[in-house]
């Protein structure tokens, strides 16, 4: 069981001034910094915290440091230091912490502290706080880290950081992980994290913000093992309907000598005249990232270079050696490149499969990478996408092993045909990107390649035997090569239960490789609550791809909005279903989720033109490319690529919410709108603070979406709702409405009744939830 390290300060002699509405009175203080180092040796982690706290009011406080900690948490070593001062802590049982969290909620009327039921804590008198000053707090711990089915978890809880009175001006988590076994899987689900390796034993995790609330708990998942490859499931059960997995699968940071995949790698660069714009920026910054792709070749591997506008040149005609002759004439090739004439695309792409074809022996089994750069629409000869496809498939064809075929598509600009580039990248197992003006793309080149440069594992498929379990709705759904240093992340559902074996096999250098794992599917698992929303963020991104690519229906709309409100993710293409959905069905206005975007006209009006942009691509072509397409290409791959839950707190960012002081809300409904530009909404909501409500209120419309112990609630003004009570109604289940009191011995008793409600009525004094077959409506 992971320890919560985190602490806050509860005030007992309030400030004379009025704290921000809408916040803790009981914690008027300022984090300014909250730094978190952890040291993680196999799995004894120690864990140092760093805070400071400034009292902005003008008198003199006093108050208690308390420190929350789960069940079952055995912590080894504490130390805490007070402005210099080492301090005794006080160590509480669940009873007496509970005891304490309910008292202050019945004086501060405030529930915050209720998700922290049922758990044991650290407490410290702190005296005195002095006006206007800063009281630094430094705490040393050190707990024995559990082992799951081969998965060892850190967590370190941001939680507690929304009882600061304002923003942190920075806060920054370091995990330091040293082993005396490889590393393999290395996951953090919870935030977006670098991570750097150090070999094939240690490796630093990151993540540092500023001027944020952070409100989830930072978790970081890791398994050792001298297998060459690692594979980890984890699950999530909470009921009788199909459960949630997540399969882990790396190959770690080295393979054995001589063991490195070869591959040949074909480099289509466009030459054509628009290439020149913006004073030939793009296409030096092409070159550069050529040049380095040359330099970054493996022994063993081959390459050619074919360059294209209005007719496509090969450099050798033939695959050769990266040798140190043929890289020098590589290299001087690529600098003498000019931009000038049209864009044959598809004469390029089929000299490019037509290497392959003239492969023989044994070269058939390699891996055959093309990487593919262009700033513009096919404009000689074929120019048909659909044809330019089949040309492609049809020469690939010719060169055996079809499927060891990947075209990583590059589509620098906006003016590039998004669906061709799309359909090529994912109809060969690989991927495409897009550099937008302001971007380099020498970087983007670079860190890509560098990435894939050494495969691990070539033709990856997992399957799933044994008992009865059955594995559907996987994503990705066509998986990816391993490359060293990189790991599959695997997300599906799952039926049936217990044990079962996982089975991953691919190609390295032609020869067959299978590795077997053993694994538990849970009944009821509900720990690993993050998988859920994650595997709905992934199919809500392919759903939307189907209907990008190739056209709308009423099946695929109903399930995105079904998997968008359930799972709580608002994007400005989901959000305009969820509206559009509960304006068809007349869903009673106190159950809909998104009451106070429906109100919000141009925020609406934007999320109704982003969805509106996608959907129209597949019947008109001429919105396959510009500015629009291109950004819902990057919005719908990052839905599909998403791998951690503050992607997806960003991916709404531009559903913001009016300016303080803008006008009042208009009343409309989403047929009544007319779309806006993308940036529309951002931009009438870019001055918002967001304070009638204190940390509640959220500059964006995505924040006031939350997903607590497995449920989605919604914010409207101060009342949290339950997504299942609208779901609950769709199914034509009677749900009886009480109201009760906050505050009052009924609302105690009723958490007595429901101990798993603690952590939906934390959410605020108004939260309307569900609770067997009735529907609470807890007022203030």
């Amino acid at each position: 069981m992971p320890a919560r390290g985190d602490g806050f300060i509860v005030i007992h002699n309030p400030p004379a001034r009025p704290v921000t509405p809408g916040h803790f009175t009981f914690a008027p203080l300022e984090v300014t910094y909250h730094r978190v180092n952890v040291e993680i040796s196999d799995s004894v982690a120690t864990t140092t915290v760093e805070q400071e706290f400034y009292n902005p009011n003008p008198q003199r406080l006093e108050g208690t440091y308390l420190f929350p900690l789960p069940d079952g948490t055995h912590i080894d070593k504490f130390s805490m230091d007070v402005n210099g001062k080492m301090m005794e802590a006080e160590l509480l049982d669940a009873g007496k912490a509970r005891q304490i969290y309910e008292d202050i909620v019945r004086q501060a009327r405030d529930p915050a502290l209720l998700e922290y039921a049922g758990r044991s804590a650290f407490k410290v008198r702190i005296f005195p706080i002095e006006p206007h000053s800063r009281k630094p707090v430094k705490i040393t711990y050190t707990q024995l880290l559990k082992t799951d089915t081969g998965l060892t978890e850190y967590v370190y809880p941001l939680n507690t950081e929304k009882f600061s009175s304002k923003p942190l001006s920075q806060v920054s988590v370091k995990v330091s992980l040293k082993c005396s076994e490889p590393i393999k899987s290395l996951y953090c689900p919870s935030h977006d994290v670098e991570i750097k390796r150090d070999g094939d034993k240690a490796a630093v995790v990151g993540w540092e913000r500023a001027n944020v609330r952070p409100d989830t708990d930072f978790k970081v998942i890791y398994s050792r093992t001298d297998k060459p490859v690692s594979v980890d499931l984890l699950t999530y059960r909470n009921g009788p309907d199909d459960g949630y997995f997540l399969l882990l699968a790396a190959p770690g940071m080295t393979a054995p000598k001589g063991e490195i995949q070869k591959k040949d790698v074909c480099f289509v660069l466009d030459t054509s005249g628009s290439m020149s714009e913006n004073n030939g920026k793009k296409m030096e910054q092409a070159k550069k990232a050529l040049s380095f792709c040359l330099q970054n070749l493996n022994e063993g591997d081959r390459f050619e270079i074919v360059r294209f506008s209005t007719e496509a040149e090969p450099l050798f005609n033939e695959l050769r050696a990266a040798d140190k002759a043929n890289l020098e004439t590589a290299q001087k090739f690529v600098a003498s490149l000019r931009p000038i004439g049209g864009t044959a695309i598809n004469d390029a792409l089929t000299k490019a499969m037509e290497l392959k074809s003239k492969r023989g022996g044994d070269d058939k089994e390699r891996p055959y990478v093309v990487i593919f750069l262009t700033d513009g629409q096919p404009t000689i000869g074929e120019t048909n996408e659909d044809n330019i496809l089949a040309a492609m498939n049809k020469a690939q064809e010719k060169g055996g092993a079809a499927g060891s075929t990947r075209v990583f598509s590059f589509g620098i600009g906006t003016d590039v045909n998004t669906h061709l580039l799309d359909r090529i990248a994912s109809g060969t197992r690989a991927f495409s990107q897009y550099v937008l003006p302001d971007e380099n793309l020498e970087v983007k080149l670079s860190n890509f390649y560098t990435k894939i440069k050494e495969p691990v594992l070539a033709n990856v498929e997992v399957t799933f035997t044994g008992g009865d379990i059955k594995t559907t709705q996987l994503y990705p759904n066509a998986l990816p090569d391993l490359f060293k240093g990189e790991q599959v992340i695997l997300f599906g559902r799952y039926s049936g239960k217990g044990a079962a074996a996982v089975k991953i096999s691919g190609t390295l250098n032609g020869q067959k490789q299978t590795f077997v794992q053993d694994v538990t599917f849970a009944e009821k698992e509900t720990k690993n609550a993050f998988i859920p929303a994650l595997w709905a963020t992934r199919r809500i991104g392919f759903l939307l791809d189907e209907i990008r690519l190739r056209g709308e229906s009423r099946e695929l709309r109903d399930e995105v909005t079904r998997l968008a409100r359930e799972h709580g993710i608002v994007t400005p293409y989901t959000a305009f279903l969820i509206l559009e959905d509960e304006s068809r069905r007349n869903v009673p206005l106190a159950m809909q989720t998104l009451r106070e975007l429906r109100a919000d006209a141009p925020a609406a009006s934007s999320a109704a033109g982003r969805y509106e942009s996608a959907r129209d691509e597949f019947s008109d072509r001429r919105s396959r490319a510009g500015e629009k397409a291109v950004a819902n290409a990057k919005d719908v791959d990052a839905l599909k690529q998403q791998w951690n839950l503050e992607q997806g707190q960003r991916g709404g960012e531009e559903l913001r919410k009016r300016p303080a002081g803008a006008p009042g809300p208009v009343a409309t409904t989403p047929g009544g709108r007319q779309p806006q530009e993308p940036g529309q909404a951002a931009a009438a909501g870019s001055g918002g603070t967001g304070n009638e409500y204190g940390y509640r209120q959220a500059q964006n419309y995505t924040q006031q979406a939350r997903v607590v112990n497995g449920r989605a609630f919604y914010q409207n003004g101060k009342t949290w709702t339950d997504a299942t009570a609208q779901e609950a109604v769709a199914k034509n289940k009677a749900l009886r409405q009480q109201e009760v009191k906050f505050n009052t011995d009924a609302y105690f008793a009723l958490l007595k009744e429901y101990p798993e409600s603690a952590q939906w009525l934390s959410l605020g004094e108004e939260v309307d939830v569900v609770l067997g077959d009735t529907l609470y409506q807890i007022r203030g």
